[in-house]
């Protein structure tokens, strides 16, 4: 016998319980799913609803399609709402007519933003987080001691983190520009509602992969290691040799030119007598496979970089850290997980990730267009590795 929802979850809008009468705002549902996982009244997350009117009766002839829940699971991964929300959508009944569910787990990790902005439910309507707000969920997390990523990092100060980084860059591109303006939280407060620092001026882990003037410092594997041999192994002469130490916004700026100047483009012949430039590796594959590896990797337990090997026949890309959470070598290319949320939620936000879940997809259709053999992937319990292989 199917569970009525009614029954197990109640008929009235509360911290836990919103309704909807259909999807068609996407702000309205981003906001509630955002709100329900920041749980700021500790109740474990949340119930939307949606096909219910505001006095809890279904309504008729709401969309339950397969298409209409896959667009609703597409909030998980659409980058929208950061970090990234823990959900599931399934269709289910309320008294008696047919419904869709979108389960929300309370995140680890809050405060969760929708669009740059934090969104809480303190009773039975959604609304803006105030300042109080950001620092109970802020506080909050540092008593859920999360993922390594929101961490704080003994020994280390505000003065290691790049503030002028922070203002120009990180922030406008987390935070929306009304709450930046309008709010005016002092810095302190800022870092720590961004996961960047703990309330008592601490960084952690985070702060200091994207803001840290020195991150290897306190986080010993936090660099990429970058060899250009004359050959196709090893022992063939070294041709360039760099280790790169820095944050991950500086990482990002570094890693395009080198990766550009040592690819080499060929005249190929197309229909109709034309030429075209084609590089060797298609830039986009490249930048893909090293900032997947910059955000998946184990930060926690293992001294060993990023590794980009190339060789004269193709790269190779390896980061410590094999599969995660609902990863396994025969799903990687299917199912995502993250053992650094924080960061990945920062790296969709400063653009270096388009869409969560899709990195393989991207690599794969850019190697094929460039006339590259696909990507081939190595995966096991200690490491990730992606060899590229030159287009001939």
């Amino acid at each position: 016998m199917t569970t009525d929802l009614a029954d197990l979850l109640g008929d009235r809008e509360s911290t836990v319980l919103g309704f909807k009468q259909s999807a068609s705002s996407r702000d309205k549902i981003g906001q509630a799913i955002c709100a329900f996982a920041n749980d700021l009244c500790g109740r474990g997350g949340g119930d939307l609803l949606i096909g219910v009117d505001d006095k809890g009766e279904p309504v008729l002839n709401v969309r339950t399609g397969d298409e209409e829940l896959r667009r609703l699971t597409d909030y998980r991964d659409s980058g929208q709402i950061l970090d990234r929300p823990s959900m599931t959508v399934e269709t289910a009944v309320f008294k008696g007519g047919t419904v869709i569910r979108v389960h929300v787990e309370a995140s680890a990790t809050p405060p969760v933003r929708y669009d740059g902005v934090v969104w809480v439910r303190p009773g039975p309507t959604t609304r803006r987080a105030t300042r109080e707000d950001e620092r109970v969920l802020a506080e909050r997390r540092r008593a859920f001691d999360g993922p390594f990523d929101g961490r704080s990092t003994p020994g280390s100060t505000l003065d290691d983190l790049d503030m002028t980084l922070f203002r120009s860059t990180y922030l406008p591109s987390v935070v929306s520009p009304e709450v930046i303006e309008e709010n005016g939280r002092p810095e302190a407060l800022q870092l720590a509602s961004l996961r960047m620092a703990d309330l008592t001026g601490t960084p952690t882990v985070l702060g200091l992969l994207v803001l840290g003037f020195n991150p290897s410092g306190f986080i010993p594997g936090a660099y990429l290691q970058f060899v250009r041999y004359d050959g196709a192994g090893q022992d063939a002469p070294i041709a360039d040799d760099q280790e790169l130490r820095v944050n991950v916004v500086d990482l990002a700026g570094r890693l395009d030119p080198l990766l550009r100047g040592h690819l080499h483009t060929q005249v190929v012949e197309e229909e109709g007598f034309r030429e075209r430039q084609r590089p060797d590796y298609p830039f986009a594959a490249l930048r893909e496979a090293c900032m997947n590896a910059v955000m998946h990797r184990n930060y926690e337990t293992s001294y060993a970089p990023i590794r980009v090997l190339w060789f004269a026949d193709r790269i190779e890309i390896t980061n410590p850290g094999g599969p995660y959470g609902q990863v396994r070598p025969d799903n990687f290319d299917r199912v995502s997980d993250f053992r650094n949320p924080s960061l990945a939620a920062a790296m969709k936000s400063l653009g270096y990730v388009n869409r969560f879940g899709r990195g393989i997809g991207r690599i794969q259709a850019s190697l094929a267009g460039n006339g590259n053999p696909p990507a081939e992937f190595l995966v096991d319990d200690s490491s990730w590795s992606v060899t590229l292989r030159r287009a001939e």
